[in-house]
């Protein structure tokens, strides 16, 4: 199905149903709760034009519905959310509100068609949060939906703290609100606190009170089940799932839709050949995500938020793709699918080799052949012993390292650097913003960059980083500082990474004892290697 077409004509639900049995896969929706849900993890605060902004890239990435916030609760997230739905999106736009009129009528005024309302049935939280019986709450949620129905509005609706709410009076709830006019059925696992097993469960009564209406599942991941479950509904028969990008949200954040997306394209989840043999790698499950676009996404969301990802994180974390092990990189060497699940390239990344104490002679190679560098097998003994040994000292090993041990080994300590710093200086004090000044030397050309920043350092990794993007689309994607001696002139340790357009990055490291100074010494020997690796993949594909 096209990304423009994501909308069902039928009244605008977006659902998409049938097959799944490994030769017609079973279309699922993907609501993104992002700027809602993922909005409300501690410390994160976005602007309207910030949402807006998202909202965009989300819609280009391929999910079916937004939510673009919670109306009522500010002035500034009423103007997010207008700004929103009249944006002419591809996708549908909703809006949280509770169940009560005022909300309802502020997600209308705020341009929305669509409106998710909710609240709570567990007992646990009808005693202690709304002070009221479950009869009450009950003829809350028939009210807010038909109330919303009334106003025009596409609803769905939402049973707060759903896997801890009495199974028989969750059914009555909804089937209540089906019978009141309700176009979906939401399942919230508010705390996390299901099994997939039991989400399975309650998506099948879920189904059968609300008379077949389409079901959502909308899971926490308190402790770690948040996709599993998700999936655990859908198989039950769920056509659509609430996700945010990163996984984000309150307390240990939501499911996550880079990995959500993935497992359902890629894994079998039963599908079959039709005489009952299963089908590895042979989805079951299809949906409308530009899988290209998710860590660009990813990275997207995570600067803007300043929430990092973890690196070991599935799909979109920097580890996701790497590999330092010799019997890992021997294998990906040979046949990626040994150690790769996926291709890294389906989901906008790069295959990326460390080598480190646990690196054989395999992989170290196929890094030095990036820099144009190829050693006999004696010298990769050599190149190899050093390694382990700066590995065996706890020592993070990077790229301009292992070609300094080359350079070492093979006598060759000419290199090509093809940035020469000539020109550096910063000015910082109180009262003042941190300014500094940078001029390059790039292949014989000299470049001038001058930026601002929160401190010395990052004015003056912002000045290179205005030169380097204006000349080769490089950035430096991660920084870290440690200081490795005490007293006055204590000695630091700066390790850096760079990437360029292509998602290729490099690692370097620099020791000193002015901290600035080592900064910039650190990027520049990355922006030196990262070069001479695009140079020498170009020479390749030429060649």
């Amino acid at each position: 199905m096209e990304h423009e077409n994501r909308t069902a004509a039928d009244g605008g639900t977006g659902d998409y149903n049938g097959g799944g049995n490994g030769t017609n896969p079973r279309r699922i929706r993907i609501f993104d709760t992002t700027l809602r849900d993922g909005e409300q993890t501690p410390g994160i605060s976005m602007s309207p034009e910030q949402k807006l902004e998202i909202a965009r890239r989300l819609d280009r990435l391929g999910v079916d519905a937004i939510e673009a916030g919670f109306p009522v609760i500010s002035k500034g997230e009423h103007k997010a959310v207008r700004m929103i739905a009249s944006d002419g999106l591809s996708c549908e736009v909703a809006g949280l509100a509770r169940a009560n009129r005022g909300d309802i009528d502020s997600a209308a005024e705020a341009g929305l068609r669509y409106v998710h309302t909710f609240i709570a049935t567990s007992d646990l939280h009808l005693q202690y949060k709304l002070k009221m019986s479950r009869q009450d709450a009950l003829r809350r949620a028939v009210d807010a939906v038909e109330y919303a129905k009334s106003r025009g509005m596409q609803v769905e609706f939402s049973a707060e703290d759903a896997t801890r709410t009495d199974r028989k009076f969750l059914g009555e709830v909804f089937s209540a609100v089906a019978s009141a006019g309700a176009d979906r059925i939401d399942i919230p696992d508010t705390v996390g606190y299901a099994t997939p097993e039991y989400v399975a469960a309650i998506t099948a009564d879920a189904i059968s009170a609300s008379g077949g209406l389409p079901i959502s599942v909308h899971c926490h991941n308190d402790f770690g089940l948040a996709v599993a479950n998700a999936l655990a509904g859908i198989g039950a028969g769920a056509s659509c799932a609430h996700v945010t990008i990163n996984g984000i949200g309150e307390r240990a954040g939501n499911a996550s839709l880079e990995e959500l997306a993935m497992a359902l394209k890629c894994l079998s989840h039963g599908a079959d050949d039709g005489r009952g043999n299963g089908v590895p790698g042979k989805a079951a499950y299809e949906t409308g995500i530009v899988s290209e676009q998710l860590y660009d996404v990813s990275r997207y969301i995570s600067s803007v938020v300043g929430i990092q990802v973890q690196p070991n994180k599935a799909i979109v974390g920097e580890n996701a793709f790497g590999h330092e092990s010799g019997i890992h990189t021997h294998g990906i060497l040979n046949n990626p699918l040994t150690y790769e699940p996926i291709s890294p390239e389906l989901v906008g990344r790069r295959r990326w080799l460390h080598v480190g104490k646990h690196a054989g002679i395999h992989g170290m190679n196929a890094m030095l052949q990036e820099y144009g560098i190829e050693p006999d097998e004696e010298q990769s003994k050599q190149i190899l012993e050093r390694v382990k040994a700066l590995g065996d000292r706890g020592e993070y090993v990077t790229d301009v390292e292992l070609l300094s041990f080359a350079s070492e080994v093979l006598g060759d300590r000419g290199i090509k650097q093809l940035v020469h710093l000539t020109g550096f200086s910063v000015s910082t004090g109180i009262g003042t913003m941190p300014y500094a000044f940078v001029k390059l030397d790039i292949d014989g050309k000299e470049f001038y960059g001058t930026d601002y920043g929160v401190g010395p350092v990052d004015a003056a990794l912002n000045a290179i980083e205005r030169i380097t993007d204006r000349t080769s689309e490089l950035r430096i994607k991660d920084y870290g500082l440690a200081s490795i001696s005490g007293g006055s002139s204590a000695l630091c340790e700066v390790t850096i990474s760079v990437e360029d357009a292509g998602g290729n990055s490099v690692s370097a490291k620099s020791v000193g004892e002015d901290i600035v100074t080592t900064s910039v010494k650190a990027v520049i020997e990355g922006i030196n290697r990262i070069m001479l690796k695009s140079m020498m993949r170009e020479k390749t594909k030429q060649d």
